[in-house]
């Protein structure tokens, strides 16, 4: 388990908030799953910044976690993985399975009862701090209420669907 208590979410969150601003990469997605993440990104310029993102965020959470069980290594079985999005439809479709995954993972029954996703933000039932909303997302309605009520609608349908 790469994350065990509350501050180590929180902790990897505020990392990847700040290291994400930092190097002007934008976060549509995320879901910190209990020994894996997930995270839809785009570089704004560079696309090396999209390693270093994820150089700081692997880093730091090995540092954290060898300082707590006093140990050495890798807390990560492999480098991260990473695909380019051409689609622009498979961008919401990459949202949804990644605001998903822990209803797969019949960790919680609904993607709202999960606090380690991107989902709750999204929806409006936490603050809104993270997100950097795509033009698709945005384009599912003329305001929030409607685009809300459009991606929960998409969302749902996705449930019995199988992975992307």
């Amino acid at each position: 388990m790469v994350f065990e208590r509350a501050v180590d979410y929180r902790t990897y969150l505020h990392d990847l908030q700040y290291h994400a601003a930092q190097l002007s990469v934008a976060l549509h997605a995320w879901c910190l799953m209990p020994n894996h993440v997930h995270l839809l990104l785009t570089p704004a310029a560079d696309p090396d910044s999209l390693s270093t993102l994820m150089q700081h965020l692997a880093g730091g959470a090995t540092r954290r976690w060898n300082a707590r069980k006093q140990t050495t290594g890798s807390i990560w079985e492999a480098r991260f993985k990473s695909r380019v999005i051409d689609e622009e439809r498979y961008l919401l479709e990459c949202c949804r399975y990644i605001e998903l995954n822990p209803v797969r993972a019949q960790i919680v029954a609904a993607a709202e009862n999960y606090p380690w996703s991107s989902y709750r933000e999204r929806m409006g039932m936490a603050p809104a701090t993270m997100l950097d909303l795509h033009m698709l997302y945005l384009a599912m309605g003329n305001d929030d209420a409607a685009r809300r009520d459009a991606y929960g609608i998409y969302v749902h349908a996705g449930i019995a669907s199988g992975p992307i």
